[in-house]
């Protein structure tokens, strides 16, 4: 599986933005993930469907503000990402899971498959 994130750029405290992830190949059954690495930090969790796509997950910085959807028609899962901050300033990256069943989806060790990124700049 190949993953193709776009869609950031440069936009000014809350704002909206959508990220999309494009994957080759079928991936209906793949949990999918987004995380960021926001300057000077670790990788952190942001959003995430579990390999069946029936619950969602969030960190709790992006709960209510973002969301994560998935079109399997198109291979593409999406974070709509709205009243964005400072703070959500990252490099986002998705990733997708070949593993079935339960895991966590919160972590990034859960995920095989990697984005290249895509940088959100959210001035104040």
């Amino acid at each position: 599986v190949q993953l193709q994130a776009f869609g950031g750029g440069l936009v000014q405290s809350g704002a909206s933005l959508r990220l999309s992830c494009a994957a080759s190949g079928t991936f209906s059954w793949y949990g999918m993930g987004w995380f960021r690495r926001a300057p000077g930090k670790d990788l952190e969790f942001v959003a995430a469907f579990n390999s069946k796509g029936s619950t969602t997950y969030y960190a709790d910085s992006v709960k209510a503000r973002f969301t994560i959807s998935r079109d399997n028609t198109k291979n593409t899962v999406y974070l709509q990402m709205n009243s964005l901050k400072p703070e959500d300033t990252a490099v986002y990256f998705c990733a997708a899971s070949s593993v079935v069943g339960s895991a966590d989806w919160t972590r990034s060790y859960t995920y095989n498959y990697w984005g290249q990124g895509t940088l959100v700049t959210v001035s104040s």
